[in-house]
């Protein structure tokens, strides 16, 4: 039986061979004529590789396709191959953020910024050669099964996720509703990896939540950058304000980011003007700075912002412009870090390439790739839908009184001098 294959490893061998010769004669320097030079010229100007590059494909796809036990149950359309080969060749950067996407994921992109998908509703992202949850989201099945942010990703089911990207763990994820799936983590502190079964379900993210924590405490939650995100919050602080309110605490634990200009918008609602965030990358156009916008600024009113493990990408652009300009005072635990730009490139067949451009820098230069933000008080906990068991919360809420009250004296003195 050995001998056989390798007879005919051979013929194929040869037979490939006697093509790769016609295509070195009529593509490669034995072209002879005008006719050949111009072919020779026009292969070189469309082809992404040399020829060799692309005989080594062509040798792969036919042993493949000659040997491969299952080769003739499943066919594997072109489509298919040259996407694999895409995908393959934009994982060679080793960027978890610069990747391709098919036709089908790229609709599905669509459905997550209008703000609903069938999952388990967490977010996650590649970090060095792990799978983390970013945090889930709030009344989704990850929460209620008591996923947490900076948990590791270890298993989906019975598959093993090493070597896995975030979006294989993303597809794995969803699906049909009322269909379960098991995921087992890894978390700090904890010895054994832990299961969570959860059963899928239409997620709708509700990006803006608001209400009053006192007589003059205003609580404004975030939990994404959606489309009309900055519309919403919008109207959410100009009826806090309407209710009284003289100071914020402005949530955003477990915000895995989102649109950048939702982002800029509503930092434009507490920075009257000045810097947000600006962008530094290879290219001149990706170099760029993004200004609150004196149209939409509504309120000078002492703050908090709260961030945690989960807080990342355009949270982390909000936190920093808002602690950089000395608006807010940063009270929780360390961002995650996610800090560069990714712009979509769509190509002809609907499919699609994410891209890092750039890398995020805050108001004061900081860089936020891999370092993310760390609050200047720092506080032990995890949101609580009960406000008075949440630390963070509590602590956030003292930090803005205590604004509030020295704001009070500052005016009363300007008075008396006056």
């Amino acid at each position: 039986m050995k001998g056989n294959v390798q007879g005919k490893v051979l013929l194929l061998y040869g037979a490939l061979a006697a093509v790769v010769l016609l295509a070195a004669l009529r593509l490669g320097g034995l072209a002879v004529g005008a006719a050949g030079a111009a072919d020779t010229a026009d292969f070189r100007r469309i082809s992404p590789f040399s020829s060799e590059s692309l005989w080594l494909v062509r040798q792969a796809k036919s042993i493949i396709e000659a040997y491969q036990v299952d080769a003739e149950k499943t066919p594997v359309t072109e489509e298919q191959l040259v996407h694999g080969a895409i995908k393959g060749m934009v994982e060679s950067w080793k960027d978890p953020y610069t990747r391709f996407i098919s036709p089908e994921q790229l609709k599905e992109d669509e459905s997550d910024l209008e703000g609903q998908y069938v999952g388990v509703g967490m977010y996650i992202a590649d970090r060095d050669g792990k799978i983390l949850v970013f945090g889930p989201i709030e009344g989704g099945p990850a929460e209620r099964a008591g996923v947490k942010a900076m948990d590791q990703i270890v298993k989906v089911g019975d598959e093993v996720a090493q070597g896995w990207s975030a979006d294989q763990v993303m597809r794995r994820l969803r699906g049909k509703p009322n269909t379960a799936v098991t995921i087992w983590v890894r978390r700090g502190g904890e010895d054994a990896l832990l299961k969570f079964d959860m059963v899928r379900e239409l997620v709708t993210i509700k990006s803006v939540q608001y209400e009053m924590l006192s007589d003059d405490i205003g609580y404004l939650k975030l939990t994404q950058f959606k489309q009309r995100s900055d519309t919403e919050a919008e109207e959410a602080m100009r009826d806090l304000l309407a209710r009284g309110a003289k100071g914020l605490v402005l949530d955003l634990r477990n915000n895995g980011g989102g649109l950048l200009n939702a982002c800029v918008n509503i930092s434009s609602m507490f920075l009257r003007d000045g810097l947000v965030v600006g962008t530094r990358g290879r290219s001149e156009k990706s170099n760029e700075e993004y200004h609150a916008d004196p149209k939409r600024y509504l309120t000078d009113m002492p703050m908090a912002v709260l961030i945690n493990e989960g807080s990342a990408s355009a949270s982390e652009i909000l936190a920093g412009a808002l602690a950089d300009r000395d608006r807010a005072i940063m009270v929780g635990k360390k961002s995650f870090g996610k800090g560069s730009v990714q712009s979509l490139f769509n190509l002809t067949d609907g499919s699609g390439i994410y891209v890092t451009i750039a890398r995020y820098h805050t108001p004061s230069g900081k860089m936020l790739d891999h370092v993310g933000l760390t609050p200047t008080i720092e506080v032990e906990g995890y949101p609580n839908k009960d406000h008075v068991k949440d630390a963070q919360l509590q602590r956030a809420v003292s930090e803005v009184k205590k604004k509030i009250l020295k704001s009070a004296a500052v005016a009363s003195e300007e008075q008396q001098k006056s």
